[in-house]
């Protein structure tokens, strides 16, 4: 495959710039997860929401993923270990 053209890559950026919000978030979305939390577990995520001032619970959970996923495995083993 050649390299693009300057003329080519600014093309495609205009198409993606033409593109509406929500098929941009289409194009992005890997997948959707519902998720039901106990009241126990909902009051720690509100908690730790509130201490970070993370206002979204799914940004809140995202950088977590994120976050945990930049850990050692002897790390992340301790962070998910039952209590």
């Amino acid at each position: 495959m050649a390299a693009k053209t300057a003329a080519q890559r600014q093309q495609e950026k205009r198409d993606r710039d033409k593109q509406t919000e929500e098929e941009r978030f289409a194009r992005l979305l890997s997948r959707r997860i519902q998720l039901d939390l106990f009241k126990g577990t909902d009051a720690k995520l509100i908690d730790m929401m509130l201490f970070t001032e993370i206002e979204e619970p799914q940004d809140f959970i995202t950088r977590l993923i994120h976050g945990a996923s930049r850990m050692q495995r002897a790390e992340l083993d301790r962070l998910i270990a039952h209590p």
